[in-house]
């Protein structure tokens, strides 16, 4: 007399035989992949990465268009004049005896310099993104540079910066609260033992 399962017994028994369908235990075969697509150890290595970058860019903000490129760049170029204009009010001086507006001055240049690329690529580019609330952090980075180079006259370089160094460790790069704060203080000394203490670069400070 036979049982229900007509002799076959379930997987696992002991000398048992599979059941119909099912797939022999220990013969390495996976139940398919998810989806309907190939797991990465089946594909090529040009399929595997892409795949990996269109899992990186699920979620990010949709492309941005040409208009959006330009307002961008415009906006770069603007910044690096407002930048060398209050380089000039700091005084510019000479390659050989630079004054406080020198360092601006360069960092202004290029800046301008890399608004035309962007506005001369304006039509080309598809790598920038559309606005969204994660570019209020750019803004955010932006303001607080601003705020950085109107007060560093007036009080120097040391707190501006260990301030402006807190923040974008902070509260825009996500990092804890102790790295902070170490690493904010380690870039305002080495920035002073460098281009005051060492090459007297006339940058304004208070020690």
């Amino acid at each position: 007399m036979t049982s229900a399962h007509d002799g076959a017994r379930t997987p696992g028994s002991p000398g048992g035989h599979t059941a119909a369908g099912a797939a022999p235990s220990g013969s390495g075969l996976s139940s398919g992949p998810v989806g309907g697509e190939p797991p990465l150890d089946e594909l090529s290595l040009e399929e595997a990465i892409h795949r990996i970058e269109e899992a990186e860019h699920e979620g990010r903000p949709p492309a941005a268009g040409p208009l959006s490129n330009v307002l961008t760049a415009v906006a770069v170029v603007a910044l690096g004049i407002a930048a060398f204009v209050g380089s000039a009010r700091l005084g510019l001086g000479t390659a050989r005896s630079p004054e406080s507006g020198t360092w601006p001055l360069l960092v202004s240049a290029v800046l301008v310099v890399l608004g035309l690329g962007l506005l001369a690529t304006a039509r080309r580019t598809t790598d920038g993104e559309r606005f969204s609330g994660a570019s209020w952090l750019v803004l955010a980075g932006l303001a607080t540079m601003v705020v950085f180079v109107a007060v560093i006259e007036v009080i120097g370089f040391e707190i501006p910066a260990a301030l402006l160094a807190f923040v974008w460790l902070r509260f825009l790069g996500r990092e804890g609260w102790r790295t902070s704060i170490i690493t904010s203080l380690a870039v305002v000394v080495a920035f002073y033992l460098v281009f005051v203490a060492a090459l007297s670069v006339p940058i304004p400070h208070l020690f």
